[in-house]
């Protein structure tokens, strides 16, 4: 049987990434989101299993699937339940799916991604497929979002609710692209009656009137917040109001506020009063600040308020392992939104650069990925050569060695770099009283291959003494009878 790789759904990316929150972050508060994902779990699996160690497969259901060339095998690993149940529309949703222009590879890839589809009767699928078509384009469309996130077209049960949220969000001004996204990303949403997400909404642009937005802005900023962060939705009018209230009681003024929400992107509304209290306190008692400055930190730097105090506590004292003081933390506080590993991944790359961080400022550590590489290679193209490039030394010859001539053996130049740390070669060879070091290759066998994977042996001149081999003198070199060529890599 053909081998077909699955890509996971957003859903799963999500639940994932939300559990890795939950362990870093124990400040974070994601009761309604956990309770939608294993009420829909167990909700599928409820509504037809009984007791599955005294029943048997579905003889007729493993012969359709069969017949789809579906990995049987599979679905018993991970979802024996639907092989049990008596009665299963495998011929029929197939043949739905082929309607919508899936073939046999992309039928039979949805079914083991999701075997509980064949439990759903054809009209229950053909209305889903009416309801998803009102914000997809074609069904060609529609077909490849089936195939990438299978579970959420599937989940018929809420099929009324997601039909009346799919139309709210039309009115409030949401783009079909948008929805489309948050049905596959986010389909927890579309779980609430229509009632409790409008309510969401009207608290919402309550509030942001209430803190000096303008009417004109509203709808604007209302479908960003949306589009950003739409597990907004999970959260309860009730928990909204307290954090803004906690925000406010903290000295916050309302344009703080809004500028607050803006950068968290609507993610304030998981923490709770309690552990934005504990963050804040433990970053005043870090930094030795008042309250009016603690303010303004927060202000420059929100993940302050939206990290728990054993992670402010972790990424603290990492970059306290590095050198770095706290004074130059609080200067530039941004530096605590990222992890331990890529601050430590980070000043490595410009040390070799020869950047010293502990005497410099941490602007150069923060940002993306992306923002990151801009700086160090600005940072590079302007590094003194010297930094790169040391002069030469005992352990560096001059680069003013005789050309070599073809047809003789060829030599090479060794030359250290602060670019690349030192690696032990075997045998460790650089000959300081001999200038060449010669460079032959012996016939590869297992036996000549123990010190270099390639094969290449170092042959010392005699009366030279071991020495350790940096990487930047490593050599490609290629032979053609006794000619040898050379490159240097600089």
């Amino acid at each position: 049987m053909m081998l077909r790789g699955v890509a996971h759904s957003a859903k799963d990316t999500f639940t994932l990434l939300l559990a890795r929150s939950q362990y870093h972050n124990p400040g974070l508060n994601f009761p309604s989101v956990w309770t939608e994902v294993r009420k829909r779990s167990f909700l599928i699996h409820s509504t037809y299993t009984t007791d599955t160690k005294s029943r048997e497969e579905n003889k007729k259901t493993i012969d359709s699937l069969y017949r789809l060339s579906v990995d049987i095998k599979k679905i018993r690993r991970l979802k024996e339940w639907v092989l049990l149940q008596d009665v299963a529309y495998v011929k029929e949703i197939a043949d739905i799916l082929k309607e919508m222009g899936a073939d046999e590879t992309t039928v039979a890839n949805i079914l083991e991604r999701c075997p509980e589809a064949i439990l759903h009767t054809p009209a229950e699928i053909n209305s889903q497929r009416t309801l998803w078509q009102l914000v997809c384009q074609n069904e060609n469309q529609l077909i490849k979002l089936i195939e990438q996130f299978p579970e959420s077209f599937f989940s018929t049960q809420y099929h009324e609710n997601q039909k009346a949220n799919i139309l709210f969000f039309q009115e409030l001004g949401l783009k079909n692209n948008i929805i489309t996204r948050f049905l596959t990303s986010a389909p927890s949403i579309f779980y609430n009656p229509v009632e409790k997400n409008k309510n969401v909404i009207e608290t919402l642009q309550r509030n942001y009137l209430s803190l000096g937005g303008s009417d004109a802005n509203m709808k604007i900023w209302i479908l960003k917040l949306l589009s950003q962060n739409p597990f907004i939705l999970l959260n309860s009018p009730t928990t909204i109001q307290e954090n803004l209230e906690f925000l406010q009681k903290n000295d916050f003024s309302d344009h703080e506020v809004l500028q607050l929400l803006s950068k968290l992107k609507g993610f304030i509304f998981q923490l709770t009063p309690t552990t934005m209290q504990k963050s804040m306190l433990y970053s005043k008692n870090v930094f030795k600040c008042s309250e009016q400055e603690l303010k303004q930190l927060v202000l420059k730097c929100p993940a302050l308020l939206y990290y728990s105090v054993p992670v402010l506590e972790e990424r603290l004292e990492g970059l306290l392992k590095e050198g770095i003081s706290v004074a130059q933390i609080r200067d530039t506080p941004m530096v605590l939104e990222l992890t331990t590993q890529i601050v430590q991944y980070r000043i490595k790359k410009l040390s070799a650069l020869g950047y010293d961080i502990k005497s410099g400022t941490l602007e150069s550590l923060n940002g993306t990925k992306k923002d990151f590489e801009v700086n160090y290679g600005t940072l590079l193209a302007t590094a003194d050569p010297t930094a790169v490039t040391p002069p030469a030394t005992a352990e560096t010859l001059p680069l003013t060695s005789p050309t070599p001539i073809e047809g003789t053996d060829v030599t090479a130049v060794l030359v250290i770099s602060k670019l690349f740390p030192p690696i032990q070669a075997t045998p460790p060879i650089v000959a300081p009283t001999a200038p060449f070091v010669t460079l032959k290759r012996p016939p590869v066998t297992r036996e000549s291959m123990p010190g270099c994977c390639c094969g290449w042996s170092f042959n010392e001149p005699k009366g030279g003494n071991n020495k350790q081999i940096n990487r930047s003198a490593m050599i490609k070199a290629f032979s053609k009878e006794k000619v040898v060529r050379k490159y240097f890599l600089f």
